[in-house]
């Protein structure tokens, strides 16, 4: 009998080995991995997959998220840890990593240095308040990670802040955008040629000086510069973006045309068009001013690609604040801050990959946006205000007076106005059935009445894009930098957001889409019946091994009785 359980064993642990050894030669041919969770959070997406299996070089990471952190820090630093596990899958030894503590340096100098290194690199440091049993001590840390390739370095901040957010919900917005942001890090590091984008001028654009900005950060991932149509058919040859911020002046039908024949063979173009005159400067001397239509010549064009920007403005309840005098003490004037209803902020909504889990947009004199139909054009709202708006029709009267009293939000009751639509498919020329055949049959121009697959974004304010300047100092201030608040708005990572999107044929933002559930503990729960958890946590392991033991001892007992 004991012959025949020992053969039985040894038969078994056999079949075992050689089942497990099948298993291993079977698994270095084919490839799988499973993905459990809920939300697929160790899925990667297609592009991201096809960009890390591409890879040609090693692309070395240093992660500034090693050290003593609470909790939803570790959570962060781990999260890192497992893209960049998940990364390696298939990228294979293309990507190598590795967490630095750069507060573990107990030379002040040279911790210091570490500090500053890093800051010029593009990493913000954030100060968190570390709670000890002496009282708390603030501890500077850098939420991010840098790059390498090749010697070239590319910063990726890795916590995002975000207006009105919890710091819980910043830290999972952060892990939701944790894929994305080293993807998108890694393709910008290892681009050898950067694609061309240029900002148009000849209509009086926005001033060099009030786009420096946006044009210093873009110019680390793409070829930047200015150009003018001038009615040049090859003008906008090699470009893959075009920038049109803030024009002024009419344009011309050739303008028109070459701009078309750019969508047509494949161009895209972001639209920032303020479509009414409205400027804070126009009341500075008087607290009353009228604003009308620019003519700016291009309702038909984007009427037939599917969009219309109304010539009126919209004022919002929802409002960032200006200056307003409200009383004297002596000579002196008081000033409060008081929400100018003009100047909408806009929190955006949905879950498409450019608008996805950004900060507040500050808006200046905007107008509404109305779809219209165009066959093969898929149009979605990237930004809407509040809804507590109203419609100020052209010529529209624009006083200061208003702020006297407080608003009557039964006068606020047009609902959410767009003010920024993607639009993607194949589009329809305005020029067809209008230009002479000679220019319709030239072999030169090649006119073409239907673009192949493209996208276009347009947005009904021209500041959006201006950062500010100031007036006796000249000073440059960022994107979106409101000086009456000192915050800074999310107008420059939407921005970046629409041009990575126009320009990346990869999909690679797709992966912001990506949501990560937060599961958190009910605090009040926890601290009513904090006894009775540890108390569970320490017996119940301890009762299931005791059970398991007992299961397995009166198995084997039936088992070898027989």
């Amino acid at each position: 009998m004991k012959r025949n359980v020992r053969q039985n064993s040894i038969l078994q642990l056999s079949l075992g080995a050689v089942v497990i050894i099948l298993l291993n030669v079977i698994a270095s041919f084919v490839f799988t991995r499973l993905d459990l969770t809920s939300e697929k959070r160790f899925t990667l997406s297609p592009a991201t997959k096809e960009m890390l299996k591409g890879l040609h070089d090693v692309v070395y990471v240093k992660v500034y998220l090693e050290g003593d952190f609470p909790a939803g820090f570790k959570r962060l630093r781990n999260s890192t840890r497992e893209t960049l596990d998940e990364f390696r899958v298939y990228a294979g030894e293309n990507l190598q990593y590795e967490f630095i503590d750069p507060s573990a340096s107990k030379d002040v100098k040279e911790r210091n240095k570490l500090y500053q290194q890093i800051a010029s690199l593009g990493i913000q440091p954030t100060n968190l308040e570390v709670r000890e049993k002496g009282g708390s001590s603030e501890k500077i840390i850098f939420p991010g990670a840098v790059l390498y390739y090749r010697n070239k370095p590319v910063a990726a901040q890795l916590l995002k802040d975000q207006a009105g957010a919890s710091p819980e919900e910043m830290l999972n917005n952060s892990i939701q955008g944790m894929e994305y942001e080293l993807a998108n890090a890694i393709r910008k590091v290892t681009r050898l040629e950067k694609p061309v984008m240029r900002f148009l001028i000849g209509h009086s654009e926005a001033e060099q000086v009030k786009i420096v900005d946006i044009a210093h950060t873009l110019g680390e991932n793409y070829d930047v510069d200015t150009t003018s149509v001038s009615g040049q058919l090859k003008a906008l040859d090699n470009c893959k973006l075009i920038v049109i911020a803030n024009p002024r002046l009419r344009f011309g039908e050739k303008d028109k045309f070459v701009l078309d024949q750019f969508v047509m063979k494949g161009g895209k173009i972001l639209w920032l068009i303020d479509m009414m005159d409205a400027t804070m400067d126009s009341l500075v001397t008087s607290n009353v001013t009228v604003s009308l239509p620019r003519d700016l010549n291009l309702d038909d064009m984007l009427f037939k690609y599917g969009v219309r920007v109304n010539p009126n403005l919209v004022l919002d309840i929802q409002s960032a604040p200006i200056p307003i005098v409200t009383s004297y003490v002596g000579n002196q004037p008081q000033q409060r801050l008081i929400p100018w209803y003009y100047f909408p902020l806009v929190f955006p909504s949905g879950d498409h990959p450019i608008v996805r889990n950004l900060d507040a947009i500050r808006c200046e004199f905007v107008s509404s946006i109305d779809t219209v139909e165009a066959p093969g054009v898929k149009k979605t709202v990237l930004l809407s205000t509040s809804a507590l708006s109203r419609i100020a029709v052209s010529p529209a009267r624009v006083s200061l007076a208003i702020l006297e009293q407080e608003p009557d939000k039964k006068q606020f009751n047009k609902g959410p106005q767009s003010i920024a639509v993607l639009l993607e498919g194949t589009f329809s020329s305005p020029f067809t059935n209008r230009v002479p055949s000679e220019i319709a049959s030239s072999p030169e121009i090649k006119f073409k009445e239907k673009s192949v697959p493209t996208k276009m974004i347009v947005i009904s304010d021209g500041d959006m894009i201006e950062n500010k300047i100031g007036k006796s100092s000249g000073a440059i201030y960022p994107l979106g930098y409101d000086k009456y608040t000192d915050r800074i708005y999310g107008n420059k990572s939407f921005l970046l957001n629409c041009i990575d999107y126009l320009i990346d044929d990869s999909d690679l933002i797709s992966a912001r889409t990506k949501q990560v559930k937060l599961r958190l503990l009910d605090k009040t729960k926890l601290a009513a019946h904090k006894d009775q958890i540890g108390y569970l946590n320490v017996s119940l392991p301890i009762v299931l091994v005791i059970i398991a033991g007992v299961v397995k001892y009166y198995i084997r007992r039936k088992k070898y009785q027989t």
